[in-house]
């Protein structure tokens, strides 16, 4: 079962589990959620009502929590660490996770170095270990590790929640495609129109010069026939010309 599948799964239970209750109650399925081993989307479960509902209440650090989860790094979650309930290691590893995805959006080529300090890992061995225990072989990404060039080459990344207005940053991106699209098409088509219409002008010349070299071909056929067919003179006819001019 592939991990898109496998999210859709996870995510439908978790939104059940959202649904029913409310309050403090929510705090368990948000912690359960974000350490989920192979949960990686958490906006529908924010969509949940019961889960909006947190905000302004006592447990309204839950709802960041999430937040964070859907849209944050670890390096996010560092900076605002104080405001927000303790993580437990499967939290950690998440975040991390998570963490890796976002980069592999940003770029397809990640310097180890980029890597270790987002991370905080302390080595290449470590690094190397975590991108391939716990993100190639979950099967969140692919890639290939360049140990000559110290980078991580991204060649496929499970997409992240979308960030608020993220969507419509998308939808002009592929507005702005298709018409892009729309223009390179007119000039394709375009370009069709006139490459057809200089084949039928190449036509239309070399049929032209066919005919003329027809044309040539028989006038040259016709003055070879009159050659032949011309009466020549036989040496004695030219002697008896001669006489009779003499005479």
């Amino acid at each position: 079962m592939d991990i898109e599948q496998k999210q859709v799964e996870h995510i439908d239970y978790f939104v059940k589990q959202a649904s029913t209750l409310k309050g403090s109650a929510l705090t368990n399925v948000i912690v359960e959620a974000t350490s989920h081993p192979s949960l990686f989307a958490f906006s529908e479960i924010l969509s949940v009502p019961n889960v909006v509902e947190l905000e302004g209440t006592e447990n309204s650090v839950y709802l960041d929590l999430l937040r964070l989860f859907a849209h944050g790094t670890w390096s996010d979650y560092k900076s605002i660490a104080g405001h927000l309930p303790q993580l437990v290691p499967d939290q950690v590893l998440k975040l991390k996770q998570l963490t890796v995805l976002t980069l592999a959006d940003i770029s397809k080529e990640l310097p180890y170095d980029q890597l270790m300090q987002e991370l905080d890992v302390t080595n290449v061995r470590e690094l190397e270990d975590f991108l391939i225990n716990e993100c190639m072989y979950v099967g969140i990404v692919r890639g290939k590790l360049d140990q000559l060039k110290r980078c991580f080459e991204v060649q496929f990344a499970a997409g992240r929640d979308l960030r608020p207005g993220q969507l419509g940053n998308m939808l002009q991106t592929l507005t702005d495609w298709l018409t892009t699209s729309d223009y390179l098409l007119v000039s394709i088509q375009e370009k069709i129109k006139w490459a057809d219409t200089m084949s039928e002008l190449d036509k239309k010349h070399r049929k032209e010069v066919e005919e003329r070299v027809d044309e040539v071909k028989k006038s040259l056929s016709l003055k070879k026939l009159q050659t032949v067919s011309r009466p020549t003179l036989t040496s004695e006819g030219m002697r008896r010309s001669t006489l009779n001019l003499v005479e």
